[in-house]
């Protein structure tokens, strides 16, 4: 039977006996149903992997005892950046759930010109925790042991203008293809688009930042599947999605 696997935000180590918060305690809890001695894995988001067992599991705590450090990586040695123009509801919660599963490792939603979401200040730091918890729960499905890091909600012009590596940015008008390309020092920067796409103004913005406009195929894709064809196509190049 397959061990559940939960992450926590606390730094874990050998033989720790600790306590869950809220969050963690009732997923234990009501979720899983745990009992205590049945085991779980445990991981903190800097890489390490931990195989615990249930020391209490009642109403009013849940403890876990760390037993010991479990060697395993599925990161890809590809490092991918990824920033992702908001699109509306589900849309954007399934680019994040995917894109952490394809391995990308940071992930920042950008407000374009035909962003059709518009957030006030308190929303904007609520969209993120959700987007955050998304991508929490993708590495305890996926198996990752290090967290993708999730940047602030950026304006594209401030965005592009500090990224690094092979930088491009997803065009179906495009005339250069991914295989053209190498990336550099293994590090690959991904733009894409919000529904409607960049305007004429954003593609010219994202070329003076030094990004390639690059095309998918023939076919126009919607944003979501874009993004995510984009990160498996260069998992495949130059990542860990050897054939």
């Amino acid at each position: 039977m397959r061990t559940s696997r939960l992450y926590v935000p606390l730094p874990l180590s050998n033989h720790q006996l600790i306590e869950l918060d809220d969050d963690s305690a009732h997923y234990i809890r009501t979720v899983l149903r745990l009992k205590k001695g049945q085991s779980i894995l445990l991981f903190d988001g800097s890489g390490s992997e931990y195989l615990c067992s249930v020391a209490e599991a009642s109403r009013k705590t849940v403890s876990v005892q760390v037993n010991e450090s479990v060697a395993r990586s599925v990161e890809s040695p590809l490092s991918v950046t990824l920033g992702l123009g908001i699109s509306r509801g589900d849309r954007m919660d399934w680019s994040v759930q995917k894109s952490v599963e394809l391995g990308a490792n940071r992930i920042t939603p950008l407000l374009t010109e035909r962003c059709v979401v518009q957030f006030k200040d308190e929303k904007k730091s609520q969209r993120l925790q959700h987007w955050q918890k998304i991508a929490q729960h993708a590495c305890e499905q996926s198996g990752r042991t290090v967290l993708p890091a999730f940047g602030d909600i950026e304006q594209l012009e401030s965005w592009v203008s500090q990224q690094q590596g092979l930088k491009v940015f997803l065009d179906p008008y495009a005339d250069t293809t991914l295989n053209a390309l190498t990336p550099v020092g293994q590090h690959v920067t991904l733009l894409a688009g919000p529904e409607g796409g960049f305007t004429d103004g954003e593609r010219e913005l994202a070329k003076t930042a030094g990004f390639i406009p690059v095309r998918l195929g023939q076919r126009i894709l919607r944003t979501e599947t874009a993004a995510l064809s984009a990160l498996a196509a260069v998992q495949m190049l130059w990542g860990d999605f050897a054939l």
